[in-house]
């Protein structure tokens, strides 16, 4: 699909604002309504818009610890990524997942309320990933720079 300097303005806009009204988009995009619209529909249906969420204040919620940890696995066999990968995905404080090139097999995103939390955390979810040869965490001391938005 093509977009056009439209699309990603209104694909801007989206990312920052998804709940915004059709005639708020059209009116901050110049585009009346009903072609607004159809090309949010057009977008959601070509999966260029994926999904739309609520961005949650993980301080308000009291997980306010985010630790990246590094996992080297004992093997790079198929089976074995495929092991890790189905339970990995099981663990609800792990935001992110990447099979990474490099000195780590994979890198986790882990939140937590501190790090007694994620003592727990490890102690029951990561200790027990199947195929872990090593695990190195590092704490975050301050997010500097965050966005969900994608530069379109």
């Amino acid at each position: 699909m093509q977009l056009d300097e439209t699309d990603r303005r209104i694909l801007r806009v989206l990312q920052k604002r998804g709940r915004i009204s059709n005639a708020d988009l059209a009116d901050e995009i110049n585009l009346s309504a009903s072609a607004c619209h159809r090309r949010v529909q057009r977008l959601e249906a070509e999966d260029m818009v994926k999904d739309y969420v609520a961005l949650l204040n993980t301080r308000k919620l009291g997980l306010a610890t985010t630790v990246f940890v590094e996992i080297k696995l004992n093997a790079q066999a198929d089976e074995v990524l495929e092991a890790f990968e189905k339970a990995v995905a099981r663990v609800p404080d792990v935001l992110e997942c990447h099979l990474m090139a490099g000195s780590a097999d994979y890198i986790l995103k882990v939140v937590a309320e501190d790090t007694d939390d994620f003592a727990r955390i490890h102690r029951q979810h990561l200790s027990r990933l199947p195929g872990v040869a090593q695990m190195q965490s590092s704490f975050a001391l301050r997010t500097v720079f965050k966005t969900t938005a994608l530069p379109v």
